[in-house]
């Protein structure tokens, strides 16, 4: 396991925040009276001031806080044809800086887009795919999303990506996307070698990877040669990131509980000790895990998931990799011309290089 960043001093405190920029004399002087323990241990803090990451680089500090301005706006979060308004600007970005074309295809049955690069797929690299299972909570994003998880992959890796275009809600309940995963990977086996196959997503996406390695165990498919779990567990959601990254990340006040995957429409009725709904139940199933990157941020609300399901799959000898930037939020490699978005992309490619091809 290798920490990317160190954690945030935020990390103590399980509690709600006032986000600024700037910390200001007074509130570093605050007397100790000002934190109050409940009985339960819950900790409140009447008023905190936390400034930027002094990690960050300052392309990072402007994107952080344009970051946390654009969540607090309704409209642009607003997705068109699948694509939400304040992600526009970074998939222009990459269509101008990455030489890739994309092909439509459907594969098993299932809709999807391979994109490959324009300079040609590296001679170590003709063998092997990487599958991408895009981001947006199972109820949309495509293809906004996965544009932005497969293009600076593709193009930087020099390899073939197909990002899969799964059911979601709440039109689509579960198994509806474990279904369509296992499809698109069945017929990529008629060409590759299972150890030649990589599988990659963020957020819903990293889920999504967790749930696809489950169902593959449970259907008679073989297991994939390495997997990326970014912004995401391999469980249910919880932990101290669901309070404080929300403030720090998105600009906005945390839900009062944990939300729990049967809220999001794609897992109504389902049990959550299903381990193919949440593989993390099933020691047994975490532990055919394949080499498993997990990546995160420390203003993440995903972050506590992501690091506990690295020390789960590490209880159980699963080869992890654990990368957390510090004071970056939820999918912050989504725009490329950050420093620190370039230094995820190494460590993905770098990881996907030297476990696939292996046993």
């Amino acid at each position: 396991m290798t920490f990317r960043r160190t954690f945030a001093l935020a990390l103590m405190f399980p509690c709600v925040f006032a986000v600024g920029t700037k910390l200001s004399a007074q509130a570093a002087s605050q007397p100790a009276s000002n934190v109050i323990i409940d009985s339960d241990g819950a900790v409140q803090i009447h008023s905190y001031t936390v400034p930027l990451s002094s990690f960050l680089s300052p392309e990072a500090k402007t994107y952080v806080t344009d970051h946390m301005r654009d969540m607090q706006n309704p409209e642009l979060l607003t997705q068109d044809q699948g694509v939400p308004r304040f992600m526009k600007r970074y998939i222009e970005r990459d269509e101008a800086i990455f030489a890739v074309d994309r092909k439509e295809a459907f594969l098993g049955g299932v809709h999807t887009y391979t994109y490959a690069p324009r300079s040609g797929i590296s001679e170590r690299n003709k063998a092997r795919v990487l599958i991408n299972l895009h981001g947006g909570g199972f109820t949309g994003c495509w293809p906004g999303c996965a544009e932005l998880e497969s293009i600076p992959i593709s193009a930087l890796m020099k390899i073939k990506v197909i990002t899969v275009d799964y059911r979601e809600g709440p039109d689509n309940k579960f198994p509806a996307a474990s279904e369509d995963v296992a499809s698109v990977y069945r017929e990529l086996l008629k060409i590759y070698k299972p150890q030649d196959v990589g599988i990659y997503g963020c957020s819903a996406g990293g889920m999504l990877t967790a749930m696809s390695l489950a169902w593959f165990q449970t259907h008679g498919l073989p297991t994939p040669g390495a997997v990326g779990i970014y912004c995401a567990s391999a469980g249910a959601f919880g932990g101290d990131a669901t309070y404080i990254a929300f403030p720090f990340g998105e600009g906005r006040m945390p839900p009062a509980h944990p939300p729990a995957q049967s809220q999001l429409g794609y897992f109504s009725g389902t049990d959550r000790n299903d381990p193919l709904v949440s593989p993390m139940n099933s020691p047994e199933t975490i532990a055919k895990f394949p080499p498993t990157l997990l990546i995160t941020g420390t203003r993440d609300f995903a972050m506590s998931g992501t690091i506990h399901t690295d020390t789960e799959l590490s209880k159980r000898g699963v080869k992890t990799e654990l990368h957390v930037w510090d004071g970056l939020f939820h999918g912050f490699f989504y725009n490329a011309e950050v420093p620190e978005s370039r230094d995820a992309f190494q460590v993905m490619i770098n990881f996907f290089d030297r476990n696939l091809g292996t046993k």
